[in-house]
């Protein structure tokens, strides 16, 4: 289930499409994470403004009161039947998107040093757990770019685990892969305990209703070395993909369906301290990443919000 990088040009732009756009043959951006897809001609796209920081973006009067006006939520009935299809619509996302939608994500190393960074010496085998590994567009670049990792994958759909095996750089010796409900199904079934150098969480736990975000982050924190880290980066509270869901697609506070029956939550940065907090991690980085990306020609500025966090396992923990 389930991206931002340093680089501003457009191609890094358009290659980040787990962040809710993907671009399309025609060279038009299409924003599918809503209730309706629609596209912007990137003809004039500027180098995306960015900035990191602990201030919550500050919305127009127009973004405010629409979001004041949306107080209704879908009932309980289809609530729940989407919790039961969850599965099975993340599923079907896979086989009506193949490996095509989502771009590989060659930006992890250079936003997480823990990626490359954290081992002793140089030979030291780093051990990976991607949650949530999709296709595999976070897995196959880390494998060809370091020779000395070995990584756990695990995904909610079945579909997608099986792409992940039938890709061609594949290989057992270096990635396990397997289907895994991060709120359910223990990890230690598949992973020894306290073995992992670092965890990724990428466009992942936004996906899992808010109720069950807990047992995913407590399920993750078995297979952790003492130190070892999470590394976390999501959508973040008033994201442009969640000012464009109308009215019957919320789910919650922060929280919406779209139209193929995928969930999304948008973070908070204290909601998700908390999150992590109450499971026993320290805080090491947890801040908004906001960028805007104007098209003059349009008169478009599209605002993106991500938290990217990071969260240890402490040294002398039980």
């Amino acid at each position: 289930m389930g991206d931002t990088k340093e680089a501003a040009d457009v191609g890094d732009l358009n290659s980040s499409n787990s962040e809710g756009d993907t671009l399309l043959s025609n060279g038009t951006v299409a924003c599918c994470s809503a209730s309706v897809m629609h596209t912007v001609t990137p003809s004039f796209f500027e180098a995306p403004f960015q900035k990191k920081g602990h201030h919550v973006r500050t919305l127009t009067p127009e973004e405010g009161a629409k979001l004041e006006k949306d107080t209704t939520f879908l009932s309980d009935f289809k609530q729940q039947k989407l919790e039961n299809d969850a599965q099975k619509n993340w599923d079907l996302f896979y086989k009506r998107n193949s490996t095509n939608f989502f771009k590989d994500r060659h930006w992890t190393t250079r936003e997480f040093e823990e990626l490359r960074g954290c081992r002793q010496i140089e030979a030291q085998k780093l051990v990976l757990l991607e949650a949530g590994c999709g296709v595999g567009n976070c897995v196959f670049p880390l494998l060809e770019e370091d020779l000395n990792i070995f990584v756990y994958a695990c995904d909610f759909s079945p579909r997608a685990v099986e792409y992940v095996k039938e890709n061609p750089l594949y290989s057992a010796e270096r990635c396990k892969t397997f289907q895994c409900d991060l709120t359910k199904d223990d990890l230690l079934q598949s992973i020894p305990p306290d073995s992992v150098d670092v965890a990724t969480l990428i466009f992942v736990l936004s996906a899992i209703h808010p109720d069950k975000m807990h047992l995913a982050v407590e399920n993750i924190y078995k297979v952790l070395k003492p130190g070892g880290c999470v590394l976390f980066r999501d959508y973040g509270l008033y994201d442009h993909a969640m000012l464009r869901f109308k009215s019957g697609n919320k789910l919650g506070d922060n929280f919406y369906v779209r139209q193929d029956g995928t969930r999304s939550f948008f973070f908070s940065e204290e909601r998700l301290a908390q999150l992590f907090t109450s499971a026993g991690y320290e805080t090491l980085v947890n801040e908004y990443v906001r960028r805007e990306t104007i098209n003059k020609k349009e008169g478009l500025c599209v605002p993106r919000v991500f938290l990217q966090s990071k969260f240890k396992k402490p040294k002398n923990c039980a």
